[in-house]
């Protein structure tokens, strides 16, 4: 036995992400499942039947606020605060935390507390958050279960500019832990951080050309280099760059400049020192600096001489109030060019007055210059942003209620609607942006109506068809879409062409008076009407179930839908229907992944649903490809048998078309495409298609779709599922 002084190791490697090869490693073009894999149970330190809506009601919501708000001052000498006053700090981990929010595919956001992992919590622009946390950290162990971190992180930003002087909008707790970083999210293809913002973009003096879903202008920032494109300062150029990237997380004009102005009227940036002294990030950082990163251990790094962004400086001369002195400043003076101690550009007023520099953040007999950013001299220099950035300066009070709406919008934007959200200051407004929908009435005769339903003419296919096109617009991401509201009647999405609008149109037209006449919402009879075609299905194939069914889905009106806001969540590609707009450099099976992933589907569910969607003949258009069966329109496992048989061999015919040939004769039996085929290739989808090939689990198979089916059609339903 070798001992362990030779120097080699007693146990087995892989322990660590460094040492190894992973499975896509050895093999980078295999289907990666880890996206419908993400935070399983497991992962769960409180456990299977932890419920966090339950827990919160045991927080004593008015201690903790008042706690919040003695965090503020309380300055710890190995974190000091700025001018005693946290405030700065908090919020801008409150915004960081949610300002990876994207309305392309609502992934981001602070509604999963995931700044506490990686890449997020050592992305560059996060730099020196991880003493936030520290710093909230006792508070958070004094709650415990009855508050998360998710909620925590956003809530010490608002108590912040409540301690500062500004009326908040609000706040909603509700915000669930993940417990491992989320593999999901794909924040771009560069390799080293700050690459370059060419990379992302197809032409970058055009910035609608950013690569989608992506919202920032370069890896590991959050929104704009504050020094410029590419840290080339020019206001005008910058300006084009603010506007696209928070239009991608919905902000318009008017938020953009509340959000910048009001982000920037407290707090400061950190540059006073060399940053080559700077240690790696947390996850790169020795084990000895116990989570923490970017340390300093060769100059003094605290203080006045904290190093974070690289550029130095407050932007007003009250950096600790509320108050209307960003606007001030940035109209009072001209500015200029110059370099912080750590070599970042920035701009500096040109002879201001001694009484207008902020205080040091140590030593109150000594004054510095303010600074603005590339992104805030934009505010004064685009011809849009200066109009309502001199609106803002002479009403302050319309630029704090701006302000304060856009900082909740910001904050909730990815928890979905209102009907989630908890606790005594949730406003008793409804905004546009959280897709309001009424509560649907529940006492109408369900029977009665299914009987009204089935005598229509609509055939099974159509039924069903329409009912998956309403709810497949459910993202778990942001908690939009969905078959609730029923806005697959309303534009933008009844003229998409994912949702065939003449075959659309044929079945609203016969359900639409159906469900009038039963007083029930046609969201409900949307959803009844693809239960009633599942079950028709099913008795074909031998199997009598009902699928369940819960009423009280409301319809939505144009008014209370922001139809401009629901374009990203048109489908450009639905596997389930195998159907996509057009080619991609992304393969069909990929796409197939992110929409499941978006719907909540684990890999079984997926699976289930795509071989059952086949056999019932709801393919976009009528194509035939994957329905692998001579009884069409039965909810049976033919999809499977078919896949799992080796009497067939598969033919490439295009780039995304395959025939199945018997072998024996050559015969073109079926034809596919590589969403179906997957199923069959790849060893992980073929280990839960053999389940269902068996012999023994035809009757698993249809619980099992039923199963699936009614989590699709449910996805969306926080009134029944909170």
């Amino acid at each position: 036995m070798t001992s362990p002084s030779t120097g080699k190791c007693p146990v087995l490697h892989g322990a660590l992400t460094t040492s190894g090869m992973s499975n896509t490693a050895w093999w980078p073009n295999t289907l990666n499942l880890d996206i419908l894999h993400q935070h399983d149970t497991k992962t769960n330190p409180l456990g299977k039947s932890f419920n966090y809506r339950e827990e919160l009601k045991k927080l004593d919501i008015p201690a903790l606020k008042a706690d919040l708000h003695k965090l503020m001052t309380e300055s710890q000498p190995w974190w000091p605060a700025d001018w005693g006053h946290y405030g700065g700090l908090m919020i801008r981990m409150s915004w960081h935390a949610a300002g990876s929010y994207r309305t392309a595919d609502g992934r981001g956001g602070a509604g999963t507390g995931n700044l506490r992992f990686a890449p997020l919590n050592s992305w560059p622009d996060n730099a020196n958050l991880d003493k936030a946390r520290r710093l909230l950290w006792p508070i958070k162990k004094k709650y415990g279960n009855s508050v998360s971190w998710a909620d925590l992180l956003v809530l010490a930003g608002t108590i912040a500019y409540e301690s500062m002087g500004l009326k908040t909008f609000g706040f909603a707790f509700g915000r669930e832990d993940i417990w491992h970083p989320e593999k999901d999210i794909y924040w771009g293809n560069e390799k080293e951080w700050l690459a370059p913002s060419d990379e992302r973009y197809a032409d970058v003096t055009n910035p609608s050309t950013m690569e989608n879903p992506l919202a920032a202008v370069q890896m590991g920032l959050i929104y704009v280099n504050p020094t410029g494109v590419n840290g080339n300062p020019n206001p005008l150029e910058t300006a084009k760059h603010v506007r696209e990237t928070f239009a991608r997380m919905a902000m318009n004009d008017e938020e953009t400049v509340a959000l910048t102005a009001g982000g920037h009227t407290v707090g400061k940036c950190h540059g006073n020192g060399n940053a080559a002294n700077l240690g790696p990030s947390p996850e790169g950082s020795d084990i000895a600096e116990a989570g923490l990163g970017w340390m300093n251990h060769t100059t003094r790094s605290i203080g006045r001489d904290t190093i974070t962004s690289g550029i130095e400086g407050a932007w007003t001369t009250n950096p600790t109030k509320w108050d209307n002195g960003y606007f001030k400043l940035l109209f009072g003076y001209e500015w200029e060019l110059k370099k912080s101690p750590a070599g970042s550009w920035q701009w500096e007023p040109i002879n201001i007055r001694e009484e207008d520099k902020p205080v040091d953040v140590e030593d109150p007999s000594i004054r510095h210059n303010p600074i603005m950013t590339d992104a805030d001299m934009a505010m004064k220099m685009d011809p849009a942003y200066r109009a309502i950035s001199e609106r803002f300066a002479k009403d302050h009070e319309a630029f704090s209620d701006a302000f304060a709406r856009a900082w909740f919008k910001l904050t909730h934007r990815d928890m979905g609607p209102k009907v989630r959200y908890i606790g005594p200051d949730v406003p008793a407004e409804d905004l546009i942006w959280q897709d309001p929908i009424p509560q649907g009435p529940t006492g109408y005769d369900i029977q009665a109506l299914k009987k009204a339903i089935a005598a229509s003419g609509l055939s099974n296919a159509e039924m069903i068809t329409t009912a998956w096109d309403s709810a497949r617009t459910f993202r778990q991401s942001d908690l939009r879409g969905g078959a609730n509201g029923a806005r697959i009647r309303l534009a933008p999405q009844r003229t998409w062409e994912g949702n065939e609008p003449e075959r659309l149109n044929k079945v609203l037209s016969a359900l639409e008076p159906l469900a009038k006449a039963a007083g029930a919402s046609i969201a409900d009879t949307i959803v009844l009407a693809g239960n009633i075609g599942i079950e028709n299905a099913a008795a074909a194939a031998g199997h009598m179930v009902e699928v369940p069914f819960a009423p009280g889905r409301g319809d939505a009106s144009d008014a209370q839908t922001d139809a401009e806001s629901f374009a990203p969540l048109e489908p450009v590609a639905d596997g389930f229907r195998n159907w996509q707009k057009k080619d991609y450099v992304v393969s069909p099976e990929e796409l197939l992944l992110d929409r499941a992933q978006l719907m909540g589907l684990t890999a079984a569910e997926m699976t289930v649903l795509v071989g059952g969607m086949r056999i019932l003949d709801t393919n976009y258009g009528g194509t035939q490809h994957g329905v692998f069966t001579q009884r069409k329109g039965t909810l049976s496992p033919d999809f499977f048998t078919t896949l799992t048989d080796m009497s067939y061999t598969w033919v490439p015919t295009g780039r995304n078309l395959y025939e199945i040939r018997e072998r024996t004769t050559g015969k073109v039996k079926y034809t596919a495409t590589r969403v179906d085929l997957v199923f069959g290739s790849n060893s992980i989808l073929r280990a839960y298609a053999e389940v269902y090939a068996q012999d023994d689990n035809a009757g698993k198979f249809v619980n099992d779709f039923v199963a699936a089916w009614v989590k699709v059609m449910n996805a969306d339903r926080f009134d029944i599922t909170n």
